[in-house]
C-alpha cells in the first residue's frame, strides 16, 4: 500500500506538479489546460471512469480556447495596423497644406491669425502644422484661404505653353 502512494507521488512529480511550487501563470493557458486534462485521465477512478462525452466536451473547450487566443492576437494586430494607417492618413492629408495660406486659431492667445504652412509633423498622434515658426494643431485650422505661390504661377506658365503650341 505504501508502494502505491509513493508511485502516485512520483507520477505527480514527473508531470511537473508539486505542491511546493506556486503556479507562475496568472491565468490558465492552453498548455495548462492540456496538462490538466492528461492528469485527469491518468488519475481517474478505474471503478467509475469519466465518460467519453465529458472528455469530448473538454476537448471542445480546449479547441475553443485556442481559437479565442488566435482571434485575440489577430484583433490586436489589426488595431495596431489601423492606428498606424490613421497616423499616415493624417500626415498625408495635412501635407497637402504645405505652402498654402491658412486661417487658424492661435492655441496660446485664441486669436484668429493667418499664415503659410511650411511643414507638417505628427506629435502625440496628431498632425501639427508649422506656421510662421509656431506649431499649430491641425484642428485649429479654420479655413484654407489661398493657394501656394507655385500654384499662382501655374496659369501664366500654361498661357506661355499654349502660345508656343499655336
Amino acid at each position: 500500500m505504501s508502494t502505491a502512494v509513493s508511485g502516485t507521488s512520483n507520477a505527480a512529480i514527473s508531470n511537473g506538479y508539486t505542491q511546493q511550487e506556486p503556479v507562475q501563470q496568472e491565468s490558465l493557458g492552453k498548455n495548462a489546460f492540456m496538462q490538466l486534462l492528461v492528469s485527469q485521465m491518468r488519475n481517474q477512478d478505474p471503478l467509475s471512469p469519466t465518460s467519453n462525452e465529458d472528455f469530448v466536451a473538454q476537448l471542445a473547450q480546449f479547441s475553443s480556447l485556442e481559437q479565442m487566443e488566435e482571434l485575440n492576437a489577430n484583433i490586436l494586430g489589426l488595431a495596431v495596423l489601423q492606428q498606424s494607417n490613421a497616423l499616415m492618413a493624417q500626415l498625408t492629408d495635412s501635407s497637402s497644406l504645405i505652402g498654402k495660406e491658412v486661417r487658424y486659431l492661435d492655441p496660446a492667445s485664441g486669436d484668429e491669425l493667418t499664415g503659410n504652412v511650411t511643414s507638417v509633423k505628427i506629435e502625440n498622434g496628431l498632425a501639427v502644422l508649422n506656421i510662421g515658426g509656431d506649431d499649430i494643431p491641425l484642428g485649429n485650422v479654420t479655413e484654407i484661404t489661398g493657394a501656394s505661390a507655385d500654384a499662382s504661377e501655374t496659369p501664366a506658365d500654361e498661357t506661355d505653353n499654349e502660345s508656343e503650341q499655336a
